[in-house]
């Protein structure tokens, strides 16, 4: 069964986005690749700095997929 967590993300470091969730802070956030999310998402690479996204945990706890927060791009 998948768990489903809130995420951020931070900032963008050339290809790598830097996020935050509930397992992990911003003192050791997690690195995903920029394209995946803006594959998974559908959110541009411009607007996903400071973005909230969903993160889908799978049962050994990798990093499934991203989804948009509430179905838009999170962004206030």
């Amino acid at each position: 069964m998948s768990e489903r967590i809130k995420a951020r993300v931070l900032l963008l470091i050339g290809d790598d986005a830097e996020l935050t969730t509930e397992h992990r802070g911003a003192e050791n956030p997690e690195r995903v690749p920029v394209g995946r999310l803006v594959a998974e998402t559908g959110i541009p690479r411009a607007r996903l700095a400071g973005a909230d996204l969903v993160a889908v945990i799978d049962d050994a706890g990798e990093l499934e997929r991203f989804e948009r927060a509430d179905g838009t791009d999170g962004l206030r």
